[in-house]
């Protein structure tokens, strides 16, 4: 394992893959809010709306990219 960071390649992989694991555990708890909402629809607790999902998924994804910056998921 160290012998790839010898190589740029390595360490430039590396790299990209503490990027790409850092930008998944960040974006957990907008994941969970989004498993949350579905479930609560399933439920019958929030009325089934594809506008109101809209709206939901608009606000959480605009929380998103305010926290996480450059770490934010695009589309």
């Amino acid at each position: 394992m160290a012998q790839t960071f010898h190589y740029p390649q390595g360490l430039a992989k590396a790299a990209a893959d503490v990027g790409r694991t850092s930008q998944l555990a960040l974006g957990l708890p907008f994941d969970v809010a989004r498993e949350t909402y579905a479930k609560a629809v399933r439920l019958g607790l929030i009325a089934d709306s594809m506008l109101a999902e809209a709206r939901f998924e608009q606000k959480l994804g605009t929380m998103e990219k305010l926290t996480l910056g450059p770490w934010a998921r695009r589309v």
